[in-house]
């Protein structure tokens, strides 16, 4: 299984979003001094839930955080989250 679809799988499972968007941004990174050059180093994360409610942005990162925190810590170099509660405005 890819990395892109177990980090989609996991935030599924662990947060039951209303919306998420897994952006695979490795090829934006390739050769720089933190890629590995697997073509699966640099994510971006978009994601709606109502778990976010009433926390905090900080919050919510450590929810996604520590839902992906195998992945962060082997082949995941960066992820980028935004992390929103049903309702609010995503940019």
């Amino acid at each position: 299984m890819s990395i892109e679809s177990t980090i989609r799988e996991k935030l599924e499972r662990a947060l039951q979003p209303t919306r998420l968007d897994v952006i695979n941004e490795s090829h934006l990174h390739a050769g720089h001094g933190g890629s590995p050059g697997t073509g699966e180093s640099h994510f971006r994360v978009v994601i709606e839930a109502q778990v976010f409610v009433g926390k905090s942005r900080l919050d919510r990162h450590r929810l996604v955080n520590e839902t992906l925190a195998a992945e962060l810590a082997g082949k995941v170099h960066a992820l980028a989250v935004k992390a929103y509660a049903p309702g609010e405005k995503i940019s």
